[in-house]
């Protein structure tokens, strides 16, 4: 496994991390109190590339393999996570889908708007009785004749109120359970699609989520991604895919956290000394540092097994899973160490303590990560057991 970035991805993580430092940073007191990421931000994002980071080139995207966009991830991380939600919702799981599963005529008509940032894209999975159950949707696809007729509600879809384009799931064949789920992709302008009002949420102010409501929604039969009946598959696959992405933006987030850590520790006198000089200071340090370096490993060698096309449902589970849980971990130390100031809306440290809470509910809680990683363990161990018995 070769994780060693090329010039030209170190190249980009540098533009992105000064970027991210000088550009998106000195905003995200503002992008807190307005509710809104400033649209210079998005503009500049939209110049770099930043929208279209794993569309190929031909389609006017970067083409850049995942563990460049994890290195790329990661630096996105290190500012306010409503921003990174943003670039991430729709580089991950609101167009890999379109990228993976699209035919070329859907392709040629979608990948080069969103990769230029002119569309937006949003995955659309998530209903009121379908969260970690996700087979359990409800909203039903009809067809007749060359269209579907689409009805129900999705809920918390990040990035609706801006995104042009859906990756939704819905029900073609009740009689099939999750093998009855098919993929469309529907763009804002569809007849029947009605755009909720956004959700006040406890953290990544900025980024938005929305309930989406089809009414009589029309789609035409070209718009199925995929084959009709894959649609279940087709989400785990997507999910699946943007993992290890979070897991890099988590990363991110840890890192600037144990910087932010480390400053304040040196420069912050009591008793007559820094306080990096107590013992448990330290202690807080070190484990930060032996989280992050453990959840780095695991992030890039799952984004390398991606690259090689490997199977990584499994070991995308274990990285966001791991991902969540150190970034709840090493917020929670950082405001301790910082005292008082952790706890003040005035300094970051409590921006990225409410909003490293999402991460281990979102795109699949901490318990369903565990399901899945338990399932893949038993499946392992039937099929030892099958091949000994051969």
């Amino acid at each position: 496994m070769n994780f060693e970035l090329s010039e030209d991805i170190q190249s980009i993580t540098k533009t992105v991390r000064d970027f991210v430092y000088n550009e998106v940073d000195p905003y995200a007191n503002q992008i807190e109190e307005d509710d809104d990421i400033p649209q210079s931000i998005l503009d500049k994002s939209k110049e770099m590339g930043l929208f279209g980071l794993s569309i190929p080139e031909e389609y006017g995207g970067l083409g850049i393999g995942m563990v460049g966009k994890c290195a790329i991830f990661e630096e996105l991380g290190k500012t306010a996570n409503s921003y990174t939600t943003v670039i991430g919702g729709h580089g991950g799981i609101g167009t890999v889908g379109i990228v993976e599963m699209g035919n070329e005529e859907q392709k040629k008509k979608y990948l080069p708007k969103l990769a230029s940032g002119e569309y937006i894209g949003a995955f659309a999975l998530t209903e009121p009785s379908a969260g970690s159950d996700a087979s359990n949707i409800q909203t039903m696809a009809v067809r007749k004749g060359d269209k579907y007729i689409i009805n129900g509600s999705k809920h918390y879809i990040t990035n609706a109120p801006i995104a042009s384009v859906f990756t939704v799931m819905a029900v073609t064949d009740p009689s099939k359970g999750a093998k009855g789920i098919t993929s469309f992709i529907v763009e804002r302008d569809n007849p029947g699609l009605i755009i909720g009002k956004n959700e006040a949420k406890m953290g990544l102010r900025g980024a938005h989520s929305v309930e989406l409501f089809f009414e009589d929604c029309e789609v035409s039969v070209d718009d199925v991604l995929g084959e009709e009946g894959k649609g279940y598959v087709n989400a785990l696959k997507i999910l699946a895919n943007g993992r290890a992405g979070l897991a890099a933006r988590n990363l991110g987030s840890c890192v600037r956290l144990l910087e932010l850590s480390v400053d304040f520790a040196m420069e912050r006198v009591q008793f007559g000394k820094p306080i990096f000089e107590q013992q448990i200071i330290q202690h807080y340090l070190a484990e930060m540092a032996l989280d992050i370096e453990s959840l780095r490993s695991l992030t890039y060698r799952v984004a390398w097994m991606v690259d090689e096309g490997k199977n990584v449902i499994q070991e995308a589970s274990m990285a966001k899973l791991l991902g969540s849980e150190v970034y709840g971990r090493v917020a929670d130390k950082a405001v301790q160490i910082h005292g008082g100031l952790g706890y003040m809306q005035s300094y970051p440290i409590e921006r990225f303590y409410r909003d490293a809470r999402i991460s281990r509910i979102y795109e699949g809680t901490s318990e369903i990560q565990k399901n899945i990683i338990a399932a893949q363990i038993r499946k392992a161990y039937n099929q030892k057991n099958e091949t000994v018995k051969v």
